[in-house]
């Protein structure tokens, strides 16, 4: 059975799309059959993939799917990576928020739809939204794990506090099983003493969930998605293409069954979210009492 994780944090700009494109690209270049779901309304992943978004006014989208009028069979398309498909998106996703209010088993519709295809990909990404609406519910509902891209900048964290608390509710509620895939450190520059700071501060209060593969900021991953390509097929010599490669091998590692790791684990790392305001110049910039999920 396919891995299904969803890409999400509530704050926009933090990278979500720039990861789930690369990343799949990535682990599609490895071999692994990856489906990438575009549950944006924006519809970013599929620009960035190649996909004309005029074009889909009458094709059947991610849409379609959700609300039960296609199948995901009908949906997804290949792209220029042999092992890499797209389930597209478009501005008519937004009407699934307000469609969705009334449905039964709200929801679960979208582990409802994948129910179809789950088995034929090893890895499904799901970019999510910037907001922790419906849509957001759906994909954490039907994920096995989530992923959490982090921008290296302070008021990233806000967008983490609120998701984990979503998540703890997602638990509670619709899918007991969700696991935390890890956190990815984006836009990371190295020029700038407050992203090393807060490397250090969000390493130090969440371990081994945090990747050891950091994003840098890179002009070319910003260009490879106006030319509808991931980086892997635009620049495979730049420092970002070569990020999401190591991060696609550490994806890799991290889920191979337990028998096949030889290594020792470590102790679990309580999952706690930040304070999201500023703190005193005395004080850590994470309070790692705020919460815990």
């Amino acid at each position: 059975m396919g891995k299904v994780i969803a890409v999400a944090n509530q704050k926009g700009g933090v990278g979500k799309t720039t990861t789930t494109v690369n990343l799949a690209a990535s682990l599609a270049m490895g071999e692994r059959k990856t489906l990438v779901i575009d549950f944006d309304p924006q519809g970013n992943a599929s620009s960035a993939l190649g996909v004309d978004r005029q074009a889909l006014v009458d094709s059947k989208t991610a849409y379609h799917a959700l609300i039960g009028h296609a199948k995901f069979s009908e949906v997804i398309r290949a792209t220029e990576i042999d092992s890499l498909f797209i389930a597209p998106a478009n501005g008519e996703l937004t009407g699934a928020e307000i469609e969705l209010v009334t449905a039964f088993s709200r929801e679960q519709k979208l582990k409802q739809a994948l129910a179809e295809i789950r088995n034929q990909y090893d890895y499904i990404l799901i970019d999510c939204p910037p907001s922790l609406g419906m849509l957001t519910i759906n994909a954490l509902t039907a994920a096995d794990s989530f992923l959490v891209p982090l921008q290296c900048e302070y008021f990233a964290l806000e967008g983490l506090s609120q998701l984990l608390h979503t998540v703890s509710l997602v638990r509670q509620s619709t899918n007991a099983l969700l696991e935390h895939e890890g956190i990815v450190l984006t836009m990371f520059d190295g020029r700038n003493n407050l992203s090393h700071e807060i490397v250090k501060e969000v390493r130090t209060h969440f371990g081994d969930k945090v990747y050891d593969s950091v994003v840098p900021r890179n002009v070319r991953l910003s260009e490879c998605s106006s030319f509808g390509k991931p980086i892997l097929l635009y620049d495979v010599d730049s420092k970002g293409c070569l990020a999401y490669l190591n991060l696609a091998k550490e994806v890799l590692t991290r889920n191979q069954p337990r028998h096949e790791v030889a290594q020792p684990t470590q102790a679990a790392v309580p999952m706690t979210t930040a304070a999201i305001m500023p703190p005193p110049p005395s004080q850590p910039m994470i309070d790692a009492g705020a919460a815990t999920i």
